[in-house]
């Protein structure tokens, strides 16, 4: 298992250092803005809490995020006096650019691979992705029923 850990940290240590553009945005900002794109607008101490960063930091950036016009604050119709922050249409579509723009170079990067590797790879990705997947979802709900799937 070692083994595998190790390779799966040096995967995703190049593949972030190598396809993300962080010039205009943090690790931090860019994931606080992808999560907001798939669970939709949260309170600002369950996006800390989910980013693993303090409630002040959060603000900060959410404050940073909102002078960017990426994500915006709304009332919570559940509670009047509490606010979420919710990704902005500018938000979404930096988002899909950074999304096409990193799709574009893996695309660029794998032409250049014999099609043996690509073919290898290919294979690699289809039984790792569900298998990782899996184990994400565990992580986030370690009942029973989800670590058995």
């Amino acid at each position: 298992m070692d083994e595998t850990a190790d390779a799966l940290d040096e995967m995703i240590s190049l593949v972030v250092r190598h396809l993300s553009d962080r010039a205009s945005l943090s690790m931090t900002a860019l994931a606080c803005l992808a999560r907001l794109h798939h669970e939709g607008a949260l309170r600002l101490t369950t996006l800390a809490t989910a980013e693993g960063v303090s409630q002040p930091s959060m603000s900060q950036l959410v404050q940073r995020l909102e002078r960017q016009g990426l994500v915006t604050r709304i009332s919570d119709p559940e509670d009047g006096r509490a606010s979420l922050v919710a990704l902005t249409d500018p938000g979404r579509t930096l988002l899909a650019d950074r999304r096409r723009d990193r799709h574009e170079r893996l695309a660029e990067l794998l032409a250049t691979l014999p099609a043996e590797d690509a073919a290898t790879l290919r294979l690699a990705m289809n039984v790792a992705l569900p298998v990782v997947r899996r184990l994400v979802d565990a992580a986030r709900d370690p009942s029973p029923a989800t670590a058995k799937a």
